[in-house]
C-alpha cells in the first residue's frame, strides 16, 4: 500500500484520524474534507419524535453525527427508552458512540452498508415476527433512500428524523486540482453519496482530468453513481470504515510515483 497517496474527504476530524490510520501502514492522506456537519435547530417534530418513541419497534442510526445528536435528545426527552426498543447502525464506529451510552445495539459485523444493515438476522427477525413494525431512521437531510424504501417493502412504517444538514465547505477556485497536482495524490476517497456530489461541485471543470484517477467509495450504489459521472476507475470498498479502505488498498496496489 506503500505508494498510494489519497485525497480523503470525510469530515475534519473524521478525516485526521483516518489519515493517521493510515500513515501507519504506509499511506499518504492528504484532509480536504468535503462534508461538513451543521446541527439542525432543534425542532418540534424531533421533540415530539422523541417524547413518543415508545411507538417505535426499532431505530436505525445512519452515522456518528445523527448517534451523537440523537443521545443529546433522547437525554432531553426520552431519558429511559424501553428496554425493548432496538437499536441498529450501518457501522460499528456509530455503535459504539450509543453503546458508550449504554444502549444495546446491533449492527453488521461485515460491511458497513445499507446493504449489510438489511441482511442482519436480528432486524430481518424483527421485521418477520412483529405486526406493523414502525421504524425510526435518525440521519442527515436526505439520504439512505434505499435502506427506507426496503424496509417499507418488507411490511414497515418508516420515519425519518432529520439531526443535521451535510454542507461543503468554501474552498478558493481550483484548489482541489492544484492539492492533487502539489501533493502527487494518486487515488480519490469519498465515504457516501453527498461526498462524491461535492467533489463533482467543487472539481468543476477539472474533473475529466481528476476522473482518471482511482477513485475508491464506499458502496455499489455510490460506485454506480460515480462511473455514470465519467469516474475511470471506481473501486467499491464495501464500507466505509477505515479496514474496508485498507482492504481495497492492499487489493488494488497503485503504481509507483
Amino acid at each position: 500500500m506503500r505508494h498510494w497517496r489519497l485525497l480523503l474527504t470525510r469530515p475534519a476530524e473524521d478525516c485526521a484520524h483516518l489519515a493517521q490510520t493510515l500513515a501507519q501502514q504506509g499511506v499518504v492522506g492528504s484532509c480536504m474534507p468535503l462534508l461538513a456537519i451543521e446541527p439542525l435547530v432543534e425542532t418540534h417534530e424531533q421533540r415530539d419524535t422523541f417524547a413518543a418513541l415508545q411507538r417505535y419497534q426499532a431505530v436505525i442510526v445512519v452515522s456518528k453525527p445523527a448517534a451523537r445528536l440523537g443521545l443529546e435528545l433522547l437525554a432531553r426527552h426520552a431519558p429511559h427508552p424501553r428496554p425493548s426498543l432496538a437499536w441498529f447502525t450501518v457501522g460499528v464506529a456509530t455503535a459504539m458512540v450509543l453503546r458508550e451510552q449504554g444502549l444495546t445495539v446491533h449492527c453488521p459485523q461485515q460491511g458497513d452498508d445499507s446493504e449489510a444493515l438489511l441482511a442482519l438476522p436480528v432486524l430481518r427477525q424483527l421485521l418477520a415476527t412483529t405486526p406493523s413494525p414502525r421504524v425510526l431512521i435518525l440521519r442527515g437531510e436526505g439520504g439512505r433512500e434505499f435502506l427506507g424504501q426496503s424496509l417499507r417493502r418488507q411490511g414497515a412504517t418508516v420515519d425519518y428524523l432529520a439531526l443535521y444538514r451535510r454542507c461543503l465547505p468554501e474552498y478558493p477556485a481550483g484548489e482541489l486540482m492544484r492539492r492533487v497536482r502539489a501533493e502527487r495524490l494518486n487515488g480519490l476517497v469519498v465515504s457516501s453519496g453527498q461526498g462524491f456530489e461535492h467533489l463533482l461541485q467543487l472539481a468543476g471543470d477539472d474533473w475529466p482530468s481528476l476522473a482518471r484517477l482511482p477513485l475508491f467509495v464506499p458502496s455499489p450504489r455510490v460506485a454506480k453513481q460515480a462511473s455514470l459521472a465519467g469516474a475511470a476507475q471506481v473501486v467499491d470498498c464495501r464500507g466505509a470504515s477505515a479496514a474496508a479502505l485498507q482492504a481495497a488498498l492492499e487489493q488494488f496496489p497503485a503504481a509507483a510515483l
